[in-house]
């Protein structure tokens, strides 16, 4: 394999994990100036996924559950939270929905104040592995990414950023 071949191999592997991620999400997000509760932006993320048919109604509610059972661990990193639930609680399929919260909400966590909201169901323990690396690479500089989202007027402008971000990490 010469050196092109080689460039092309990880030139693949970057445009699939952009249409991967941006697959992940699709139309599923939603912009806001305000909610009044973290639970409120757990149900939006929430009430995304299940109007796609990705989870059953019960699903929100056990994301909110495990929250108050366990604290604020979905907060994974400076203004952004991941909200989930497991497999069993009435994911039926694969899917992330994105709410940006222009002006934060607290979860309890000194990562506070979250502007991004990240919620996604898996119907197994294995579907969403790879969208969580992916989802790292994004996030390595989340409070950057946070400012980014926030100032953003829609949602085709944060799926640019998506596409635009991965064309990057190609390069």
């Amino acid at each position: 394999m010469n050196k092109v071949d080689v460039s092309l191999i990880i030139f693949k592997n970057e445009v699939v994990k952009m249409l991967n991620f941006l697959e992940a999400i699709g139309n599923r997000i939603e912009i806001l100036d305000r909610v009044d509760t973290w639970e409120e932006a757990v149900r939006i993320g929430g009430k995304l996924l299940e109007k796609d048919g990705i989870v059953e109604p019960n699903y929100i509610d056990k994301m909110i559950e495990v929250c108050k059972e366990l604290g604020p661990y979905v907060v994974i990193a400076p203004r952004v939270a991941i909200p989930h639930a497991r497999p069993e609680d009435g994911a039926k399929s694969f899917g992330v929905s994105l709410l940006v919260i222009r002006n934060g909400i607290n979860f309890g966590s000194y990562n506070d104040p979250v502007y991004l909201v990240i919620s996604f169901a898996t119907p197994d323990k294995e579907s969403h592995l790879e969208f969580l690396q992916e989802l790292a690479e994004i996030l390595q500089d989340s409070e950057k990414l946070a400012e980014q989202f926030i100032s953003f007027k829609d949602k085709e402008e944060i799926k640019d950023y998506i596409k635009k971000f991965f064309s990057k990490v190609n390069t």
